[in-house]
């Protein structure tokens, strides 16, 4: 249990060792997650008198419960913080409300990154504005602004967001806790419109092929395309972030 004394189990574990016990659940969690985590006052972690942390199982365990919180039913890191001081002090956590609809999965490759497979993938998820600030855990306020920058927008004839747009607007709301505002993610839309750009313009030949199977041979190079261009930019700033 989260809340469970700490006493309870003495193992210790360094930063390390627990990335390694929760990446198989959560592929994106990373070590500058598991401090903001503890900066947020989400976690304890003991210090050693040189100042390494050092996990007890039950630190583990209290992670695993807000990392299942943010992923499972989109809650922000404030009300995560209430449930597991209510569970401090011996009471039951609020019940947690269904999310309905249930939002499909990303299909994702061994090392976390979007497959081919995704980009192909067409779901008919259709949100209203009410559900999507819901189900992402995001104020109308921050929806008002991702749509200003072009980063959401509803799907054309239906005034409905799609499973992108939750998707964005939940990866926003999570780049907010660290201080990123709509207008700083601007450049990410740029970057990804040059991208398409580009994928676009290596696939044109393909669609205009003469025979009937040119069409599905253009669709499967751009899944193609972007699942390695998406693999190629993550790398590219995994490279430039690393410490020289």
């Amino acid at each position: 249990m989260p809340g469970s004394p700490a006493g309870g189990s003495r193992a210790r574990m360094n930063i390390g060792q627990v990335l390694d016990q929760l990446r198989a659940d959560y592929p994106g969690i990373t070590i500058p997650k598991i401090r903001f985590l503890e900066d947020k006052g989400l976690i304890k972690p003991e210090r050693t008198p040189s100042g390494y942390r050092k996990f007890s199982t039950d630190d583990v365990e209290r992670l695993r419960y807000v990392l299942r919180m943010q992923r499972d039913h989109y809650l922000p890191l404030k009300v995560i913080g209430e449930h597991l001081d209510a569970i401090d002090r011996g009471l039951e956590p609020p019940p947690i409300e269904a999310v309905v609809p249930t939002v499909p999965k990303v299909a994702l490759a061994p090392d976390g990154l979007p497959s081919a497979e995704s980009f192909s993938r067409r779901d008919h998820l259709r949100l209203s504005r009410r559900e999507l600030v819901k189900i992402a855990g995001i104020t109308e306020e921050l929806l008002v602004q991702l749509e200003q920058y072009g980063l959401v927008t509803p799907r054309a004839g239906t005034g409905h967001f799609d499973t992108d747009a939750l998707v964005i607007a939940q990866t926003a709301r999570e780049l907010a806790e660290f201080g990123f505002e709509p207008r700083h993610l601007r450049a990410f839309k740029t970057s990804a419109d040059r991208e398409v750009g580009l994928v676009e313009q290596v696939v044109a030949p393909l669609r205009n092929g003469r025979d009937a199977a040119a069409r599905g041979r253009a669709d499967d190079a751009v899944s193609e395309i972007a699942a390695l261009s998406v693999r190629l930019h993550a790398t590219l700033v995994k490279a430039g972030l690393r410490p020289s």
